[in-house]
């Protein structure tokens, strides 16, 4: 395992170690990616928790219910596994697949101005929620904003008009009274 990795900045989370797995070394991962054994389709992570930053590379893996059980190489001691919960699991933006015309990677959402259809602006979209129907935009007051509330709107076509990414907005069908 070394220690250099990409650019911070440049760096995408899609998933988190969260505990071992058995007596030789594995670990239990939470995938954020969909469906969630894509995540073991990326051979080389960059571990990052803090400050701390580790290069692995994933052995094996397979899905148990709605975790992955993972084998990295040179990692085969439980106590040792231990220590590596907490840490999020990132890859390089370029290793993600190109996506079609009007699909987007939540982390190309984050930071965009949501204007509604009367042309004010309610904030900027802080993250998403993966919820059972629909993915959430919880949009944050910002610099400008209408007013200072924060807003949970559902990211669906009906609500979502557009989305310019060189523009940094997105255009949503939302009250501002909602």
């Amino acid at each position: 395992m070394n220690t250099t990795s990409a650019p911070a900045e440049d760096l995408i989370v899609i998933g988190k170690i969260v505990s071992v797995h058995g007596v030789r070394g594995d670990v239990k991962v939470y995938s954020f990616t969909d469906p969630i054994d894509n995540l073991l389709g990326y051979r080389n992570w960059t571990l990052r928790r803090g400050g701390e930053v580790k290069q692995v590379e994933l052995v094996k893996g397979r899905l148990q219910g709605k975790i992955l059980v993972a084998t990295l190489k040179g990692l085969s001691d439980r106590e040792e596994a231990r220590t590596y919960a907490d840490f999020e699991i990132c890859i390089p933006r370029s290793e993600l697949p190109p996506l079609a015309g009007d699909e987007y990677y939540w982390y190309q959402l984050q930071g965009l101005t949501v204007i509604n259809q009367l042309g004010q602006m309610l904030g900027k979209v802080d993250h998403l929620l993966e919820t059972g129907a629909n993915d959430v935009l919880v949009v944050k007051p910002c610099e400008g904003s209408l007013d200072d509330r924060e807003r949970l709107l559902p990211y669906t076509d009906h609500c979502v008009l557009k989305v310019d990414l060189d523009a940094g907005e997105m255009q949503v069908e939302w009250d501002a009274d909602f």
